[in-house]
């Protein structure tokens, strides 16, 4: 008996610590809620946003390319048995560049040129008897096919022949040489390169959003680093449709006045010039907080930081211009940007105008 109340004594004095415990641990939060409640807003500072000239010019790199380029192949296989150019000489079009072994086609061509001298010769004595009806009509118009046929033969072998000379597509500079005489080349085989370098490309990508800039005709301005002269260059072609793998456009311009100190293959710095904005929202590019699929600034109204989503045009070293999601006027965050959050109160310490 003495057991049992022992036992109920002790479970008593168990369960009132447990509640003592509970009421403690709900007071405890319950203070420290209050003292977060009660927390001073944060001091951070602002900027103004107001509207400014802004001069929308982008810098790309590009490089020069030849207005015409071509690797030189023969048309057909066969022993060289003349070079007539010079490694890195200048060529007019239609000279004469190699000369391949036409030894078997020039002996075609002679004993086609005996056959057809016969046949001719034949044809005009059955024209003369056909005047006297000494043939009939149909025996001097087979002797006349016969004769249509070594013509046309003739005409084959001189095709046959020509295509063992290698001509000048176009007037230009060639490169360096890849054969000699005696080699065995194929239409594989590169003899050499040719580039017209009196006239010069300037290559060059933009990024998708300025793509609708780059009109046909346009001028784009270049430089070299090697020469602080300025060079132009009028947009001739665009690329129809955007790289996957850049987001950009590639462009085309054909340079304007190209003089000895531009060479094909060179880098270039192209300046493209979008025209100005006299009324940009330009801020401080630390001001931006960049999000999974947008960008957000932090906003001061009345006391309160409001998180706004919006987006950048051209950006600089400092600053970044802002298109849509501010206006004139609104006084955006710069620092505490990463402790400040929607709805909470903030005091601006300190306030920077443009």
């Amino acid at each position: 008996m003495v057991k049992k109340n022992f036992n109920a004594l002790l479970y008593i004095l168990s369960l009132t610590l447990i509640i003592i415990s509970c009421q403690s641990s709900t007071k405890d939060e319950k203070k420290m809620a209050g003292q977060g409640s009660n927390r001073p807003p944060a001091k951070v500072e602002a900027y103004i946003v107001s509207g400014k000239v802004l001069a929308q010019d982008i810098e790309m790199p590009g490089s020069l390319i030849p207005a015409e380029e071509t690797e030189l192949h023969p048309e057909v296989s066969g022993r060289v048995t003349g070079i007539y150019f010079k490694e890195g000489s200048f060529v007019s079009q239609g000279s004469v560049l190699v000369k391949l072994y036409d030894g078997d086609l020039q002996a075609q061509l002679s004993k086609l040129k005996v056959q057809l001298k016969v046949a001719q010769e034949t044809m005009g004595r059955y024209e003369a008897l056909l005047k006297i009806n000494g043939v009939s009509q149909q025996e001097y118009e087979t002797y006349k096919l016969s004769v249509n046929n070594i013509q046309a033969d003739i005409n084959i072998i001189q095709t046959s022949i020509a295509r063992t000379q290698l001509r000048a597509p176009f007037s230009g500079k060639l490169g360096l040489r890849n054969i000699s005489i005696g080699a065995y080349i194929t239409p594989a085989t590169t003899i050499s390169t040719l580039r017209k370098v009196n006239q010069l490309k300037l290559e060059f990508t933009v990024p998708e959003k300025y793509g609708r800039s780059m009109k046909i005709g346009n001028t784009v301005d270049f430089g070299i680093e090697s020469s602080e002269k300025n060079y132009k260059a009028k947009i001739i072609a665009t690329e129809n449709n955007i790289s996957e793998d850049t987001r950009s456009l590639r462009i085309r311009a054909l340079v304007d006045k190209p003089d000895a100190s531009l060479l094909a293959g060179s880098f270039v710095k192209v300046k493209i010039e979008l025209g100005q904005n006299d009324a940009a929202l330009m801020i401080p590019s630390q001001a931006v907080i960049p999000r999974a699929r947008d960008k957000q600034v932090i906003v001061y109204r009345s006391g309160n930081a409001s998180m706004e989503t919006v987006t950048t045009g051209i950006r600089d070293s400092a600053m970044v211009e802002i298109t849509s999601g501010l206006k004139a006027g609104d006084t955006v965050l710069i620092t505490g940007l990463l402790t400040t959050k929607d709805g909470s109160k903030v005091i601006l310490s300190k306030i920077n105008k443009p």
